[in-house]
């Protein structure tokens, strides 16, 4: 029955090895380790660990699969005997390594099938599991550290080995002795990482020196090894805008309405042009592009800034003209000023009164509108939960209309607000419907729909704490402002 068993596991291991390349590098190897063998942990009994003996063959199918042939040596402390037994095995394993490409470090799993002798008589089968690390001391020499969690045909014989040992790998050269064989470095005679197939790479960026343009300077792949800091695959070396992401065409450089010059040097980046006219367009044709034509829609000259010379015949040329319609007596501006409050009809937004600069030319709202402003935030009330105004509302509302009336140039923006009582959408919904009841009486009362604007902010802006009935009336208020648009 042992030579039975042997001799299958023998058959189990032998179409691995007859299928393999003949004459292939890096591919055998022989171990010894010394182990430590616990058949108590297992099986619940006070035993001692014992020691024993390995040698193993191992071949690689692949870079990440290979099959094992340990043959064991040892001495157990097993449970239904007081004295130590003698055992011996052999397994037919099978090794998985995740990294194919050497390393210094490499890892592997191991499974398989095995079969014990006990005192060269007693037997048993055995599943062995683990894990095992090789750790390169040298050329051909490693470190082996490998743990197996081994099943058993037969009770309380189940155990766990431990070993410790020297693996040598037949037929490996490293020249460079960088970790990497010299049948898979790309540069056999200078040491290098796994990354680059063993070339040097000074600046670890992943691409070897013998390839990198830049070889002291991180860099990607895409430009050769180079820093490409706005990642456009144009290394910054050859890069005329390495800040910002661009097209190879124009070395780097963006372009963003696409006409084939670069956003740097053209003067209408957003519109379509020529490079003729430093990427702009010339809508008038009058031979000076649009970034410099100040009457792009006009023909001119090229002295005047592509305009016409003088339309109004005040001295001031078109393109410096403010009014190139109005003759502005020789002011710089070109403009008249008609009310003469020192703010020419060109800004001023009531030419026809005397104002001031901060009121864009209008005169100053005098201070009792100001005060029927105030009121009207008090006085405009309506229905609870509703925006019915209140008659009694209405006076003012008929003083606001009049005001507007009064300062033609002025706008009217009306704001709705509420307290924070009741749910916040519909506090907001209440509040622009406020705000848009006193636009329509306004408008009922003569008032330009054009002058007057209106919105509702709900509960978010109060002018008073809301933990208190008379700080929450406060904030149910409709505001009214004027200014010059």
């Amino acid at each position: 029955m042992r030579v039975l068993l042997l001799g299958m596991l023998l058959v189990c291991v032998w179409p691995f090895a007859a299928h393999a390349q003949p004459g292939s590098k890096d591919r055998h190897a022989v171990s010894a380790r010394v182990l430590g063998i616990d058949y108590g942990v297992l099986n619940d009994a006070d035993l001692a660990p014992t020691f024993g003996l390995e040698v193993a063959y191992r071949y690689l199918i692949t870079p990440n699969l290979g099959v094992a042939i340990p043959l064991k040596i040892g001495v157990a402390d097993v449970v239904d005997d007081i004295q130590n037994r003698n055992i011996t095995s052999l397994d037919a394993l099978i090794h998985f390594y995740p990294f194919s490409k050497p390393t210094k470090f490499n890892p592997y799993l191991l499974g398989g099938i095995g079969y014990v002798l006990e005192n060269l008589d007693n037997g048993n089968s055995q599943m062995p599991i683990g894990l095992g690390v090789n750790y390169m001391m040298g050329r051909n020499s490693y470190l082996s550290l490998q743990g197996e969690y081994r099943t058993s045909s037969t009770d309380q014989r189940d155990n766990v080995h431990l070993g410790i040992g020297y693996l040598y790998q037949f037929g490996r050269r490293d020249a460079d002795n960088d970790g990497i064989s010299d049948a898979e470095d790309a540069c056999p005679n200078e040491k290098g990482p796994v990354s680059t197939g063993g070339c040097p790479d000074t600046d670890r960026d992943g691409v070897a020196d013998k390839v990198d343009l830049c070889p002291t300077e991180k860099g990607p792949k895409a430009t050769q090894g180079c820093p490409d800091q706005d990642g456009d695959g144009v290394a910054d070396k050859d890069d005329m805008c390495p800040a910002e992401a661009g097209l190879p065409a124009l070395k780097g450089c963006p372009d963003a309405d696409d006409d084939g010059v670069a956003d740097k040097d053209d003067m209408c980046p957003d519109v379509v042009g020529s490079a003729a006219m430093s990427g702009c367009p010339d809508t008038d044709g009058d031979g000076v592009h649009d970034g410099i034509d100040k009457c792009p829609n006009e023909k001119g000259v090229a002295a005047n800034n592509g305009c016409p010379s003088d339309r109004d015949g005040d001295g001031v040329s078109d393109a410096m003209d403010q009014c190139p319609d109005l003759a502005g007596a020789g002011a710089p501006s070109g403009c008249p000023d008609t009310d003469g409050d020192g703010i020419h009809d060109g800004i001023d937004k009531c030419p026809t009164e005397k104002g001031l600069a901060e009121n864009k030319g209008c005169p100053a709202i005098e201070e009792e509108v100001k005060e029927v402003l105030d009121l009207a935030m008090r006085a405009v009330q309506f229905e609870t939960g509703s925006a019915n105004i209140l008659s009694k509302s209405y006076p003012v509302l008929d003083q606001i209309a009049d005001i507007l009336t009064r300062y033609p140039a002025y706008s009217l923006r009306i704001t709705g607000h509420t307290d924070n009582v009741g749910d916040a959408k519909r506090n907001q919904e209440l509040s622009e419907s406020r705000a848009a009841a006193c636009y329509e009486y306004l408008l009922s009362k003569g008032a330009k729909a054009s002058k007057m604007t209106f919105a509702g902010f709900g509960q978010d802006y109060p002018i008073a704490p809301n933990s208190s009935s008379a700080g929450r009336l406060l904030n149910r208020r409709v505001e009214f402002q004027l200014s010059v648009e």
